[in-house]
């Protein structure tokens, strides 16, 4: 299991799509590699997600993982993954490649494009199909369809 904020509330958040299991199994390698207790980690689902980041709409954060640092800052997609690579020694060398300078517009293009395709990467759970006549459905009005 996870630990919430509700369990460590003196640790940077990770918010994440809870109903992809794609996602559930990164923040969980994460949690694996997290030692020193820094990260914790709730889905953007959970009811404490609304009540302390009403800032965050639901829509954000279907499209980008958010990291909450403990000073209250929101870290977005990419942005998001550098602060997680300072935090955990197994991803300093990531930390290298991620604060390249003038390289973040290139990693969260990279971002984007995996969290686009996200629930096409592990389908096992069967929301993605859920997920798919969504994007379906708006890639049709988009297109005048």
């Amino acid at each position: 299991m996870l630990p919430t904020p509700h369990n460590w509330p003196d640790t940077d958040v990770v918010i994440y799509d809870g109903q992809c299991s794609f996602c559930t199994k990164q923040v969980t390698k994460l949690q694996r590699w997290d030692g020193k207790n820094r990260l914790s980690f709730i889905s953007l689902h959970d009811d404490f997600v609304t009540e302390h980041y009403p800032d965050l709409s639901h829509d954000e954060m279907m499209q980008a993982m958010y990291l909450v640092d403990q000073k209250g800052r929101r870290h977005r997609g990419a942005a998001a993954l550098r602060v997680i690579s300072r935090r955990l020694p197994r991803l300093w060398p990531l930390a290298i490649l991620l604060h390249i300078p003038l390289t973040l517009p290139l990693w969260q293009w990279g971002y984007r494009q995996v969290a686009r395709r996200r629930y096409r990467l592990s389908c096992d759970n069967g929301s993605c199909e859920l997920h798919f006549n969504n994007t379906r459905q708006r890639s049709d009005s988009n297109s005048g369809t």
